[in-house]
């Protein structure tokens, strides 16, 4: 791009995670910049250090934005050195000639790159930096100038105390006239001059064979300030100064901004999460929905009116929705409780625009995931009261019948006929209606668009693993079925320490990603790939004796069969997760079940909705618990639902979110 701060043609690399094509369009992904060291452009950093970094980034969903070190150019001033003029820039804005003209490295990062890559590319609206050798001298330097502007800083073998070493020496004299202006570009310097505490934490890490150590970068002196900031060194005994010493480094580096970044971008979104209902409440809404006129029938888009909460309801305006596979199993027209017309939808992120009398859990502008497992915590509930269950029956009944807990009906068609609820919950709609019961209040940090996932499959699959069988260390687990709900097994079956996880789907397809959540064996169990039934491949081929846990998550009887029969003998346990069609039965011999096995099911994954889908939200917030991997399409407008069914049909979908 044609840079205004340089008066140049500017080249900048920008790695972007794969949660950036899915992301809100009102937010923007967070970004690490990185400023890369003497004689390095914009290439060195990827080339040499970018499979560790790339990977490291992905994991965090930040971007890394990677500037040039100096201008270039047809007419740029150069010097025949190393260290000074082209590639050599010091991060500082020249007041010398010949380079006061281009060289304005200071401002090109600090201002004009953020702004170019946030309004082009919708990248770090919050932003970090770090960098090597003089780029890290550049990346402390800007933060303690700025450090309102940077949520973390760290830095790979910096120059320290530029003002007392050869290469900040030349630099300053040749850039802005002498060296003591140079103290104003000197990380000792300004670390001194800091009254407070900036950052929580500034990360360093330092080669002690690195041969610059001593008459260049001098941490010691950046070490002996003392001071109200804290600054972690870590010496780093056999590495030099190359980049491979980065490389070496890097994946921490990014894992200590993610955290920071991750942080600073919920606080930003918790801040600007502000609504006015003050004109609808208590009022009647004319919203969009898609409305399911009947089994095996497109959804059609209707203007719907949704009347306000009655006592013990909360009405919220339904900003992201996640499709799940029991929507499709009810239009389908497999559901036994499934009721025309409705509108179907049951894992959203929402915003409380009204409550009802007697509401004291939740207030207009909290935000809330509708959980379609209620928990109304009422001492006399002995399913609320038992640790053993998470299957309050308070409202089961009306749920079941698509009405409110008073058996009446809040949506209503353009002819004002009722329209079903559905599993209590009924976002695919604008603005919903649902009892105060099912309503977790979760932080407003956690972006809706991914905080919808708990409201079902994910939290369902990590729960069927930590709460209805506890898998322990070093278990054994089968999981049958690799849709969100199977991976979302996996992956808690590896967080809570499983030693061997067999993942098994009729899709080879699905087996990288299974590896990536902690697979440690796939088998594709398609007739045209085993010659014998998968649970004798299992038990007897796999393991002597079968698997500790094994986990359904297909919804298929036949599976099911399969995956208690692939349970260990004398103690294997064997999970139904996923929801047959109606009418379908079970089947096994009784012998299996006399031998030891444990055949059990799970609903919502065991969790007390109100309680602990709040707990996993923080875990995810806290870095603890990644979920971004489960959004593989991304719609906006309520309009195009039908375009994430068809996407949930392809079979490469995972989690479409459709955010109204």
């Amino acid at each position: 791009h044609e840079s205004t701060s340089t008066k140049t043609s500017m080249t900048f690399g920008l790695f972007l995670p794969s949660t950036h094509a899915t992301k809100p369009v009102s937010e923007t992904t967070p970004a690490l910049f990185w400023l890369s060291g003497l004689t390095c452009d914009d290439t060195n950093f990827a080339m040499k250090a970018g499979p560790a970094a790339f990977a490291a980034a992905e994991e965090q969903s930040i971007a890394l934005v990677l500037p040039d070190t100096s201008p270039r150019g047809e007419g740029v001033p150069n010097e025949d050195s190393y260290d000074m003029g082209i590639g050599a820039g010091f991060y500082v804005d020249a007041t010398e000639e010949p380079y006061a003209a281009n060289y304005k490295m200071y401002t090109y990062v600090t201002e004009e790159l953020p702004k170019l890559v946030e309004e082009s590319f919708q990248v770090g609206t919050v932003k970090s930096i770090s960098g090597h050798s003089m780029g890290g001298h550049g990346a402390l330097t800007i933060a303690f100038k700025s450090p309102t502007s940077w949520a973390s800083v760290s830095a790979l073998s910096p120059i320290c105390n530029p003002t007392h070493v050869p290469w900040g020496e030349k630099a300053f004299k040749a850039y802005l006239g002498s060296v003591d202006a140079g103290k104003a570009h000197d990380a000792t310097e300004l670390l001194k001059g800091l009254q407070a505490s900036c950052f929580d934490d500034i990360l360093i890490d330092q080669g002690n064979n690195d041969e610059f150590l001593a008459n260049q970068l001098k941490p010691e002196a950046l070490m002996a300030v003392g001071g109200p900031q804290k600054v972690t060194v870590n010496m780093r005994d056999g590495y030099d100064h190359s980049y491979y010493f980065v490389s070496a480094f890097i994946a921490d580096h990014v894992a200590f901004h993610g955290a920071r970044l991750n942080k600073a971008q919920g606080k930003l979104r918790a801040s600007s999460s502000s609504y006015d209902f003050s004109a609808t409440t208590g009022k009647p809404i004319k919203c969009k929905a898609m409305v399911a006129r009947g089994p095996k029938q497109p959804l059609t888009e209707e203007e719907i009116t949704v009347d306000p909460p009655k006592e013990g309801e909360v009405r919220v305006k339904v900003i992201a929705n996640a499709l799940c596979h029991t929507d499709i199993y009810t239009l389908d027209g497999f559901d036994p409780e499934g009721l025309f017309p409705c509108i179907l939808g049951h894992e959203a992120g929402c915003v409380v625009e009204s409550v009802g009398p007697g509401v004291m859990s939740v207030q207009p502008g909290d935000h809330v995931i509708p959980c379609y497992t209620p928990q109304c915590s009422q001492t006399s509930c002995i399913f609320c009261m038992s640790p053993k269950t998470n299957l309050c029956p308070q409202i089961r009944s009306t749920q079941g019948q698509g009405v409110m807990p008073d058996g009446t009906i809040r949506l209503h068609d353009k002819d004002g006929k009722d329209i079903f609820h559905f599993m209590g919950c009924s976002t695919m709609s604008e603005y919903t209606v649902l009892a105060e019961i099912s309503c977790a209040k979760i932080s407003k940090e956690m972006a809706l668009s991914k905080a919808c996932l708990f409201g079902c499959g994910v939290s369902t699959g990590l729960g069927a693993v930590w709460n209805t069988c506890n898998v322990e260390t070093d278990s054994s687990v089968a999981v049958f079925g690799l849709g969100a709900v199977g991976l979302a097994v996996i992956q808690g079956a590896k967080m809570a320490g499983a030693s061997k996880i067999i993942a098994v789907d009729i899709n080879p397809d699905k087996f990288e990603m299974a590896k990536k959540l902690g697979a440690t064996d796939c088998v594709d169990s398609s007739p045209a790939k085993i010659d014998k039934p998968v649970q004798k491949i299992i038990a007897g081929e796999m393991t002597p004796w079968g698997v500790d846990y094994s986990f359904d998550c297909t919804g298929n009887v036949n599976v099911m069969r399969a995956a208690l029969e692939c349970a260990h003998r004398g103690w294997g346990e064997s999970c139904v997760i996923g929801v047959a069609a109606s009418g379908h039965e079970i089947s096994t011999r009784p012998f299996q079940l006399v031998t030891g096995r444990v055949w059990k099911g799970t609903a919502f994954g065991g969790f007390k909705s109100r309680r602990d889908v709040p707990i996993l939200v923080e875990r995810h917030l806290k870095g603890e618990l990644p979920i971004d991997h489960f959004i593989t399409h991304s719609f906006e407008g309520v309009e195009k639902t039908n375009d994430a069914i068809h996407a949930l049909h392809s079979g490469e979908c995972l989690r479409a979110v459709v955010r109204y």
